[in-house]
């Protein structure tokens, strides 16, 4: 009896059962997109995937201030450098600032291969926001601004952090401007095959009937095509002397005209399963047109879906992209895409020598797990009231 008089009862104050009720009221009455937020933040490889994808996009804006160099400019005395190491300590074991070494180039008088020695003097310290080529900022400021580089001696030794091409260019500076092309084209591609397939889709699942029929049997007929070929033979027949942005307009569009149907299948079959729900004959006794009812009331209840499912496709339109730009289909020179990159290494020549050209494959591998990761934590967090 002594010892179950020393029990101690179930702590009830008052203090903890607010601070439950509280909780649960929390969870009550956040809005939808607080509710994402708290279950997609707990998707760790999505969070970090976001911040890779943040920075990605960085690049992709601001490839002039982030480049060291001008990804044309070709230097014969700086051709086929392997990536520039960063030294924080030199010989004698004293630490210094961020630098690099003089690169020796040495010639193989038998074979003729190039290779690079470092010598350990001097050292050219890494500096940032220092002056080198002129540039417009956002096409709008004109500065000579960027990141990182070296001041000194600039033309004795450079800083390539991915090394440079059988031209002497910045790998660096090439793909960096290459983001701007391959992830914009993605992003614009995607949202232009929504705008299709929410409207059609919308079109074909609301009100049914012959615009359903018509709609269904474009879809079946486009995606009984084979999308590669399909791909290929329209990208063929883009005029070899259009310019830079006319590609880039005409590829855009060839993507997102065999891309919009599968968002028109899932926008068909959420408005087939809406239409006769209870809020949607609420707006129409209301008063509401069609439209408001679409817009208003039918979309936004699963727009979190259609993110989820558009975060997905990225990656389709940028593997697309560089697939198409790789065998000279989609953009071509003087562009500057991963995919057009990547035809360096189509030259075994240059691969066995320099391996580092494929930097910009490397790139597109990133970003493509990038975004499958953030598709999936959205993709999860899309029901927010699932448990």
């Amino acid at each position: 009896m002594a010892d179950l008089d020393q029990v101690k009862p179930l702590d009830t104050s008052p203090d903890i059962e607010e601070e439950i009720q509280s909780g649960g009221e929390k969870v009550y009455v956040a809005p939808p997109w607080k509710l994402m937020w708290w279950r997609y933040r707990k998707h760790k490889m999505a969070l970090i995937s976001t911040v890779v994808l943040i920075l990605f996009y960085f690049v992709a804006l601001f490839c002039e201030f982030v480049a060291p160099y001008d990804p044309d400019q070709a230097a014969n005395q700086f051709k086929q450098v392997p990536p520039t190491a960063i030294h924080i300590r030199d010989t004698e074991g004293n630490f210094h600032m961020p630098f690099v070494y003089q690169h020796k180039r040495v010639q193989d008088p038998q074979t003729l291969q190039i290779t690079y020695t470092e010598e350990p003097s001097p050292r050219y310290p890494i500096e940032f926001f220092v002056h080198g080529f002129q540039y417009k900022l956002l096409g709008l400021w004109q500065t000579d601004i960027h990141l990182f580089g070296i001041p000194q001696g600039k033309d004795q030794q450079g800083l390539f952090l991915l090394g440079t091409d059988r031209l002497g260019r910045d790998m660096f500076a090439r793909v960096s401007y290459g983001a701007r092309l391959s992830l914009t084209l993605g992003l614009v591609g995607v949202f232009l095959s929504l705008a299709i397939g929410v409207v059609l889709g919308g079109i074909s699942g609301y009100y049914g009937g012959r615009w359903d029929i018509v709609i269904q049997r474009v879809i079946e007929f486009i995606r009984t095509i084979p999308q590669i070929p399909l791909w290929m033979t329209l990208s063929a027949a883009l005029p070899a002397t259009l310019s830079v942005e006319e590609t880039y307009f005409g590829i855009t569009v060839i993507l997102s005209l065999v891309a919009w149907t599968w968002m028109a299948r899932v926008v068909r079959g959420r408005f087939l399963a809406m239409r006769e729900e209870d809020f949607v004959l609420a707006a129409r006794l209301n008063g509401s047109s069609e439209m408001r009812i679409i817009l208003r009331h039918m979309l936004p209840s699963f727009l979190s879906y259609i993110i989820a499912a558009l975060t997905l496709n990225i990656p389709n339109m940028i593997l697309a992209e560089t697939g198409l730009s790789f065998i000279g289909l989609g953009l071509r020179p003087p562009a500057i895409s991963w995919g057009v990159l990547l035809q360096e290494a189509m030259n075994l020549r240059s691969l066995a020598l320099s391996p580092w050209v494929l930097a910009p494959g490397f790139a597109v591998v990133i970003s493509v797990l990038a975004f499958n990761f953030v598709g999936d934590g959205l993709r999860d967090a899309a029901d927010p009231y699932a448990r």
